[in-house]
């Protein structure tokens, strides 16, 4: 169970600065959200993108990779592979920000991404809607505040030091134009949390600042633990839930598609490697016309061997990515490139690797059709184990449809081997009634997909020969 604190203010109010010793203290990671925000101002700025047209600046999102590293302790934001760290910090990208910070698409952009790291870690989070928009449940919330005169003469000196030639009536103003900006924007406006605690720093310096919101932070939490039933029920919830909190449906956008080039070489590629697998065992495809012609589909299937994926993949003629655990990513080099070209993405089993969710919604959004084994473990003796609910919570937010596939051999696979590839029906979204992430739903759901994969893998098949081992 992670813990959040939110840490909300002012442009100037040293929320950054603050926020990053007190997570030292904590031992907590720290997320500089104005530092993602700075980084696509960057981008518009580089690529001579008008921050105020915001039609603009949502197209070219879609050319825009955006990490946060940690690298010795200390946050480092990387875009399009390039370390920005230092050039976010100009005047010029700040205004900007605040432009590019009230445009939907772009709150949107960076909403998960900030959701996903204070699920995975104990974190400070600092920004000027985190307690009011994107931790709204954080445990503790702060709101930090100066006057803007002394957040202009920190601010000021601050770029001094850096070789900036700015005024400082310059960045006062600067400083009072963002406050204005960000108070009446109508997506997400700076305000205090009903629930916050505000500290004025006017007349405090850092280390007096990072003394009193540290002990604020230690003060509230241990004001929760008084209050144990209610900390067990959370947590209990959250484990019978086998959820982690922000996991809403977000539909998939079934329009998209991939390019024709590339589903035509795909195409070329599938045909070639079905005529070696051939070549290798005694292959029948069973129900293709159950295959949808479109993708963003998920296929899950029983798990007999490592060509699981590529038999699957050969009936199908929309190129897939799909789920592979991580330790296949640690081996040789080799290998690990030709799974990667593949379509595989790493998945950490056991511990709600929601990365691995966000992967599978960004492939199934590009057009691709996803792989799920719900099993999580090849089978030895071909009977089909307990199934997990991750391809059920991945087929809930996604909102498509699931196709059941049952690979059926006996014994080992091996040279000439008979081996049978059977896609069943696609269950759509409305015939498993999914429109939420209840944990008691999405077992169901899980259920229902797993009795589909048993009914075609224990199904009579007069193309298996029981004495062929």
């Amino acid at each position: 169970m992670s813990i959040n604190i939110a840490l909300d203010g002012p442009s100037g109010a040293g929320k950054s600065t603050i926020a990053k010793a007190v997570a030292k203290k904590l031992e907590y990671v720290y997320v500089d959200t104005g530092a993602l925000y700075r980084s696509i101002a960057l981008y518009m700025i580089e690529h001579s993108i008008n921050t105020d047209n915001s039609d603009d600046v949502t197209f070219a999102l879609k050319d825009i990779d955006l990490k946060l590293a940690y690298i010795d302790g200390s946050q480092r934001v990387l875009m399009c592979g390039d370390d920005v760290s230092d050039k976010i910090r100009t005047p010029e990208v700040s205004m900007g920000a605040s432009k590019v910070s009230a445009i939907p698409r772009v709150r949107e952009f960076l909403f998960d991404l900030q959701k996903n790291i204070a699920r995975e870690s104990n974190i400070i989070m600092d920004g000027r809607d985190i307690g009011t928009v994107v931790l709204p449940k954080a445990d503790v919330k702060i709101f930090l505040t100066a006057s803007a005169e002394e957040r202009a003469r920190r601010r000021f000196k601050e770029l001094q030091e850096k070789g900036d030639k700015s005024s400082y009536d310059e960045v006062l103003a600067d400083i009072k134009q963002r406050d204005y900006n960000d108070i009446h924007r109508d997506i997400a406006p700076l305000k205090k949390a009903d629930d916050a605690i505000e500290i004025d720093t006017t007349n405090l310096n850092l280390d007096e600042s990072v003394e009193v919101i540290y002990n604020t932070v230690i003060e509230e939490l241990k004001k929760k633990s008084e209050r144990p039933s209610e900390v067990k029920k959370d947590i209990k919830n959250k484990e019978n839930n086998g959820l982690l909190r922000g996991l809403d449906v977000r539909p998939v956008d079934k329009s998209n598609r991939l390019s024709h080039c590339r589903v035509f070489f795909y195409n070329i590629l599938r045909y070639i490697v079905l005529f070696v697998f051939h070549i290798f065992y005694n292959l029948k495809f069973v129900g293709k016309e159950n295959i949808p012609k479109d993708g963003s589909n998920i296929f899950a299937s029983n798990h007999r061997s490592y060509a699981d994926p590529v038999l699957i993949a050969l009936g199908v003629r929309v190129p897939f990515s799909f789920m592979a655990k991580e330790e296949l990513f640690k081996q040789n080099v080799f290998f690990t490139a030709l799974i990667k070209a593949l379509g595989a993405f790493p998945v950490t089993r056991g511990k709600g690797d929601t990365s691995a969710i966000d992967v599978s919604l960004e492939r199934l959004n590009k057009g691709r059709n996803l792989v799920i084994f719900p099993e999580g473990t090849r089978s030895k003796n071909g009977k089909v184990g307990r199934g997990k609910t991750g391809v059920a919570l991945i087929a809930a937010v996604a909102q498509v449809p699931v196709i059941p596939v049952g690979i059926v051999f006996e014994g080992k696979l091996k040279f000439r081997k008979k081996v049978v590839v059977k896609y069943g029906k696609a269950i759509s979204p409305e015939n498993m009634n999914i429109s939420n992430t209840d944990p008691r739903e999405v077992k169901k759901i899980k259920q229902t997909i797993m009795n589909q994969i048993v009914d075609l893998v224990e199904s009579d098949n007069e193309y298996i020969d029981k004495n062929d081992n």
